[in-house]
């Protein structure tokens, strides 16, 4: 038998399919012209074709004004075509946030280039490396660890139910300080609910305070991560979007740090937190509410808890050293005109993000003797990284760089025009309650990406500093207290169960107009006093 002989049943293999032959005998039903449209014409499909022809409409049709407005005409174009999809979320919203990648070029608004760095900026850096550090922090169940020490500290015998509900939502606020507000609010929940959990369920007799108390547990956490949030700029993407338009906008101008958003944002934020934990001890926590509650939450309860995570064991305290060390460098990079801090040593080339990602990049160099050679951090743990968040933050600073170079925020800004004319004192207020109202309905980045540029423009034209209608405009866009759909983590609250639309507008109604109250007031004061506010020589120019 040689090498070319081939058997018969070799052949029949050979010409046999690679697959199984499927017989059907059942006669094929044909799908009649109206049931081809309906799967065509689904709601999705309808949302995804009209970011497109809104965009064509604006084009065609948009009459702006001036000269030469084509440039400024494709980019609210484009802009209506972003925000649809974005509203509707027809394509997912990662994806619709890399749509300037090739929507702007193509209009002739922005070079692929210039696009593409708004994606990777320091700001990003910043976000990237703070997250990162996040992931560590929950992988170690460091967050948790430090719940249940702090809860511990306010669970006092006999128990005191406001003084136990400061507790959870001043945990809550610091951790959001640290960290984004969504995923502050998702670790957060869980220790929060899993103290419920030894709470009656509703339908049983018990006394009203015990269900008062889980609504004021659930609405404490969803608010505080909020509020804690404004006093940091990695609390929150807004505050990073300010921060790489105002980048953007000036380059010339001295770039905002973290310390110095910090002494302004924190003030701010602690005055806010403590009116919200007055509404919810008011509204939630009547009096004799720590009776109807202590034979249900006990300090041995939490003590058990705590025993179940064991001893701090190196790898956490190497996290923690980090984090800390990473919040020290962000605190002293930029201290003040006369105390500059580290950064003058570098003759400002590094920024927040530089030791953002420098000291994530610790995580992946420190062993955490668990196993050897395994380090506190690998990149499979780094597959959780909120790329959507990172790409959304990408798309604000193209859009607003688009929406700047383009022309368009002139032209947008000359119906806000009324504002120009009134006092400062007034002003402030006014674009706070514009973006709150706004920000019910869309994400707080995207109101901010949409308003900012635009009160850029009327600061210009008032011969103001910019940052005197940025900010406000900026924290508005963070109150978004009212509706479920205002932000994620309103969502991850009211998914509990434990909390209803009425609830949030009883306790966030106040909450935001205490909110602009006090932002008046800060702004033309403490505001007035950071060093990004006193460069008073450079408005001319930057105007």
């Amino acid at each position: 038998m040689n090498g070319d002989h081939i058997s018969v049943a070799d052949s029949d293999n050979m010409k046999s399919p690679l697959l199984p032959v499927v017989h059907n005998d059942e006669p094929m039903e044909r799908k009649t012209v109206g049931q081809h449209l309906r799967t065509i014409f689904t709601p999705n499909n309808c949302y995804i074709a009209l970011g497109p022809l809104l965009c064509a409409v604006v084009c065609l049709c948009a009459r702006l004004g001036g000269d030469d407005t084509t440039r400024a005409r494709n980019m609210l174009g484009v802009l209506v075509w972003i925000f649809e999809w974005w509203l509707t979320e027809a394509v997912p919203m990662p994806i619709t946030s890399m749509s300037p990648l090739f929507l702007f070029p193509l209009f002739g608004i922005t070079a692929a280039d210039d696009v593409a760095s708004s994606y990777m900026d320091d700001v990003i850096a910043l976000v990237l490396g703070s997250f990162i550090l996040a992931l560590a922090v929950e992988h170690y169940n460091i967050h948790r660890r430090l719940a249940l020490n702090i809860t511990m500290v306010f669970c006092v015998e006999p128990l005191n139910a406001p003084l136990l509900l400061l507790g959870i939502c001043a945990t809550t606020a610091f951790v959001s300080m640290w960290m984004h507000n969504v995923a502050a609010t998702v670790m957060m929940m869980p220790v929060a609910t899993g103290i419920l959990q030894r709470l009656p369920s509703s339908s049983e007799m018990v006394h009203p305070a015990v269900g008062k108390f889980c609504k004021a547990v659930v609405l404490g956490v969803i608010y505080s991560a909020a509020i804690g949030g404004m006093s940091t700029l990695t609390g929150t993407g807004v505050n990073l979007i300010l921060v790489g338009m105002w980048k953007s906008y000036f380059p010339e101008g001295n770039p905002i740090s973290f310390s110095q958003w910090f002494f302004f944002g924190f003030p701010l934020a602690l005055c806010i937190f403590l009116v919200l934990w007055g509404i919810l001890c008011v509204l939630y926590c009547p009096k004799g509410s720590g009776k109807a509650l202590s034979p249900y939450l006990h300090k041995s309860h939490l003590r058990r808890e705590l025993e179940m995570l064991g001893t701090m064991s190196f790898a956490e305290k190497m996290v923690l050293s980090v984090f800390g060390g990473l919040v020290l460098l962000w605190m002293t990079r930029n201290i003040t005109q006369d105390i500059p801090g580290w950064g003058s040593l570098f003759h400002g080339r590094a920024g927040d993000g530089t030791v953002s990602v420098m000291m994530a990049t610790l995580l992946f160099i420190i062993p955490n003797k668990i196993k050897k050679g395994e380090k506190l951090m690998d990149w499979n743990k780094c597959k959780k990284l909120p790329w959507n968040i990172v790409l959304l933050l990408g798309a604000g600073f193209a859009i607003a760089d688009g929406v700047r170079s383009s022309g368009l925020a002139e032209v947008l800004s000359k119906g806000l025009v009324f504002l120009e004319t009134a006092p400062y004192w007034a002003i402030a207020p006014t674009v706070c309650l514009i973006a709150a109202t706004i920000t019910e309905f869309t994400s707080n980045n995207a109101t901010t990406t949409l308003l900012v540029p635009l009160l850029i423009e009327i600061a210009k034209t008032m011969r103001v500093h910019p940052l005197l209608l940025m900010v406000p405009g900026a924290i508005g866009a963070q109150f978004a207290f009212l509706l479920p759909t205002g932000t994620p983590s309103n969502v991850v609250g009211f998914t509990t169960g434990h909390i209803e639309i009425k609830d949030m507008i009883k306790t966030g109604l106040p909450l935001k107009i205490a909110g602009t109250a006090f932002l008046s007031v800060l702004m033309p004061t403490l505001g007035m006093g950071l060093t990004f506010l006193e460069q008073k020589d450079e408005i001319s120019s930057m105007s």
